[in-house]
Order: C-alpha cells, then sequence, then structure tokens
C-alpha cells in the first residue's frame, strides 16, 4: 500500500471552497489551492505565481530559530531546491481548516517521501542512497495574504524533527511515479 495519498493535501480545501459563498475567501482558497496543486507537480512558475512580490516564509519547531526563506529570490532558491531533490511526492493529511479574510490556517501530518541521495546531500545519515524514506510530522501552516489575495508567505510549525524519525519505504509503498519498473 502506498505510504503517502498526494490527493489528501488539497481534499479539505477543495471541499471549503465548494461550500464557501464569500468571494474574498474563495479567491484566498483558491490561490491555495493552486499553491498546494503547483508543489505538489514541481512547478515552479505555478508556486510563484501564487505569491506576493515580497514573500516571507517562517519556519518553527524543528530548529530553534526561524529558518525560513525571505524574499523573493530566497524563496524561489528554496522552491527550486525543493523541486530538485525530489521530494515532491508529498501529503498533508490537513484535519483542521480556517479561513479569515486575510489568513488560512491549516493543520494536520505532513508526509515527504525522500529520495536517500537527497538526504545524503543534506548531511543527514541513510543506509541505501537508492532507496526512499518517509518523513513524517504534524504541521501547522499560517498563509497570510495581501489585499489582492496573493499569499505573503508561510509560517509553518512542526511537532517534532520528522528527519529524526526517517523510515526507509519498500517498494509497495512508493507512489507510482517512483516505483522500479517491473523486470522481465
Amino acid at each position: 500500500m502506498t505510504a503517502i495519498d498526494p490527493t489528501l493535501t488539497w481534499r479539505v480545501v477543495e471541499a471549503r471552497l465548494a461550500a464557501e459563498t464569500d468571494a474574498r475567501r474563495r479567491a484566498l482558497l483558491t490561490n491555495l489551492l493552486a499553491h498546494m496543486h503547483a508543489e505538489a507537480a514541481g512547478d515552479l512558475d505555478g508556486l510563484l505565481a501564487t505569491l506576493a512580490p515580497d514573500p516571507q516564509y517562517h519556519q518553527w519547531g524543528a530548529v530553534p530559530t526561524d529558518a525560513g526563506p525571505k524574499g523573493r529570490a530566497a524563496v524561489t532558491s528554496f522552491y527550486r531546491d525543493y523541486i530538485a531533490s525530489g521530494a515532491t511526492n508529498l501529503e498533508y493529511d490537513v484535519e483542521r481548516l480556517v479561513v479569515d479574510d486575510n489568513c488560512i490556517a491549516t493543520d494536520g501530518v505532513m508526509r515527504i517521501v525522500y529520495p536517500g541521495r537527497a538526504l545524503q546531500a543534506a548531511g543527514r545519515p541513510v543506509d541505501d542512497p537508492d532507496a526512499h524514506y518517509l518523513y513524517e510530522t504534524r504541521m501547522g501552516v499560517f498563509y497570510p495574504y495581501d489585499s489582492e489575495g496573493r499569499m505573503l508567505g508561510e509560517d509553518t510549525y512542526v511537532g517534532r524533527d520528522g528527519f529524526a524519525t526517517l523510515r526507509r519505504l519498500d517498494p509497495d509503498e512508493l507512489p507510482a511515479a517512483l516505483r522500479p519498473a517491473p523486470t522481465g
């Protein structure tokens, strides 16, 4: 059975968008949905199109200080590196979603399938660089928005360091796109 279901990432957002009647909140939800789809697809241009001109990212919890990229160039580099790492296979199982006129807040479990080589390149020990590993943590994310409905950044809070509990995945747990081709 596959370890992740990427569609869980946007399931709650789609349901809320279908029920939302307020135009401003619909615009923010539409932006977040586009952002989530672009992230899963590794679409750098699509990701950047959802952001305000000077995005500010804040990352808290796994490290003692804010580790998020600040500014368009740093955020572009962050996403470029993320896409190049091959870690776009993720599931953010959103359990709570709160929307107001200036911010969306989500809470749930984040699962990311990381290639062993990407972890190794980042200085993380792995027993097999050709294998894939599951990162898992509880995550809360605040997505603030500007007056034009563009995302001002992301403020993420994690419950634990998901890298500390990486689990090597069996081939049958990998998303279809990552499974080895059948032989014979």
